[in-house]
């Protein structure tokens, strides 16, 4: 069997499918890219046992179909240092035998057989059916994907909650010190659904939505989701499990409102955080009279540091703390250029939204204080 495909787009999708494979597998076969002629097109497919994800790409001409096994970290070398070229794959399909013939030479090296390679199996009739445009996905899962979690006990944190409903598409990820909440208004459901994409799975989708247009579909049921998008599909096992209930934790009543530019906000903080203990990364912030003084200092090592944003604020004047890292993360995740930080009293979390939201689009970030040692 021979096909000829551009060696340019080939590297690029083995690139992203890479990203699949672990480091150490179940079984030897999943260390490979399973490769699928069918009628002038070639599927590539790569698992983990637990994620699938599956591309295509062109073929210039074939003599014919078949499905063979390739060693990912052999092609990837092979592909990664060859300039953009036509690229000619000859299989022996009886000795899996593979010689790849490029401008200049040619590489050669064994596959392994296809049938050992683990089926996909397609989502099964009666799945739930959800379809988003991938932008508004792609936007949705890069703002919540850092608040995730990393807990061996409550695996359940470690993804992202999908949660429809007759409000919206909401995707919720927290670790307790911080929660997201990115709710797409325009899409709804009059029955609640709702599912936990894992990290990795989500990490992945992240990579590809960031490159595809149109819509994506997804197909879930209680135990695995598959996601359709342009140009491949990606099937994953979810993560079982209650989420805690996201909106309890979510205080009401905040009567101090600070709006601020967030880029003056945040180069405030990255200037102040060097300053603060190492261990805790505890930022003061006084607010009053239309100015947030924001300081740090490190008793230990004798360190300090305190820098005045002008701001727009109605309230009472307020002394709170937040851990820096923290709060740096949420503001470089909201695009807006004002942010508004919602505050009861130091002790309840600190709520912060865009000044001005995206359209069909609810987004909340939350931070939990720390306490000051006045």
């Amino acid at each position: 069997m021979q096909f000829t495909l551009s060696s340019g787009a080939l590297c690029a999708q083995l690139q992203t499918l890479s990203k699949v494979l672990n480091s150490k597998n179940p079984i030897a076969i999943l260390d490979c890219f399973l490769f699928e002629i069918n009628e002038n097109k070639l599927i590539v497919t790569a698992s983990d046992s637990e994620n699938m994800m599956q591309t295509s790409v062109e073929v210039e001409s074939s003599d014919g179909n078949g499905r063979f096994a390739v060693p990912s970290h052999t092609i990837i070398d092979a592909l990664k240092e060859l300039p953009e070229q036509p690229i000619v794959f000859r299989i022996d399909t009886t000795s899996l035998a593979i010689e790849v013939l490029y401008q200049n030479g040619h590489y050669n090296f064994a596959a392994q057989n296809a049938d050992e390679y683990p089926e996909w199996q397609p989502a099964p009739a009666g799945s739930n059916v959800l379809t988003v445009s991938s932008d508004k996905m792609y936007a949705c899962i890069s703002r919540t994907l850092f608040a995730t979690a990393q807990d061996e006990l409550r695996p359940v944190m470690n993804g992202l909650l999908f949660d429809l409903g007759e409000e919206g598409l909401t995707v919720v990820a927290s670790d307790g010190h911080k929660l997201v909440r990115d709710r797409i208004l325009n899409v709804t459901n009059p029955t609640p659904l709702s599912f936990i994409l894992p990290k990795k799975p989500a990490t992945l989708l992240r990579v590809v939505l960031g490159k595809a247009d149109g819509d994506i579909v997804i197909k879930f049921n209680d135990r695995m989701a598959e996601i359709q998008y342009s140009g491949g599909l990606l099937s994953c096992r979810l993560t079982e499990g209650r989420y805690p209930n996201y909106n309890a934790v979510i205080p009401s009543n905040n009567t101090n409102e600070v709006t601020a530019d967030r880029m003056a906000l945040i180069g405030a903080l990255r200037r102040v955080l060097p300053f603060a203990n190492e261990g805790s990364q505890q930022i003061r912030f006084h607010i009053a009279d239309g100015n947030v003084v924001v300081s740090s200092e490190d008793q230990a090592f004798a360190t300090s540091a305190r820098e005045n944003v002008r701001v727009d604020y109605q309230g009472n004047p307020i002394d709170i703390g937040f851990k820096g890292s923290s709060l740096s993360d949420i503001l470089t995740n909201i695009t807006s250029e004002e942010v508004s930080i919602f505050l009861s009293d130091p002790s309840r979390a600190g709520i912060i939204v865009p000044a001005t939201q995206p359209e069909n689009e609810d987004i909340l970030m939350l931070i939990m204080p720390m306490l000051l040692n006045d």
